[in-house]
């Protein structure tokens, strides 16, 4: 039979693809770490990597607690369900000491335009404006209480 005459280089290709299997096989024994696949297509070990690290969120019912006149301002504005430190940042540290830690009062011609900077993407009843011809560079407390920021900035509608 002539179709195996010159199969050599075949089983050479063939003995090449088993040997590429198992450097595979080994590579992949001390890349893929020990606990992945114990919860599905997950590493076990994550859970635990993930609880050691510090809290850094109070959650802003910690915020709320102290901060009531706030409270009061934001839960008839339109930023009622934004959290925040969503705004401020992670606070848990300054929640645990209140001495300790100042937050920073953000930059608001920066952070506002993060979410109402215009877009077509956004939702059509989502207020958006361009920045720049809105306020002309002024930050948005200027004219606008952040924490319900349809009010003016005195407080006044």
């Amino acid at each position: 039979m002539s179709v195996f005459k010159d199969a050599g280089h075949l089983f050479r290709f063939a003995g090449l693809f088993v040997l590429a299997f198992l450097l595979f096989l080994v590579i992949r024994g001390f890349v893929v770490p020990k606990t992945f696949g114990q919860y599905g297509h997950y590493r076990g070990a994550a859970i635990g990597e993930v609880g050691a690290h510090p809290i850094k969120f109070a959650g802003h019912q910690t915020c709320e607690i102290c901060h009531t006149d706030v409270l009061d301002v934001k839960k008839s504005g339109k930023h009622a369900h934004v959290n925040c430190e969503a705004c401020h940042g992670a606070l848990a540290s300054h929640a645990d000491d209140p001495a300790s830690v100042t937050p920073v009062k953000p930059d608001t011609a920066v952070l506002c335009a993060r979410c109402h900077t215009a877009s077509a993407a956004k939702p059509k009843g989502f207020p958006q404006v361009v920045p720049a011809d809105h306020s002309n560079g002024l930050p948005c407390q200027t004219c606008h209480n952040p924490h319900s920021p349809a009010m003016a900035a005195g407080g006044a509608k």
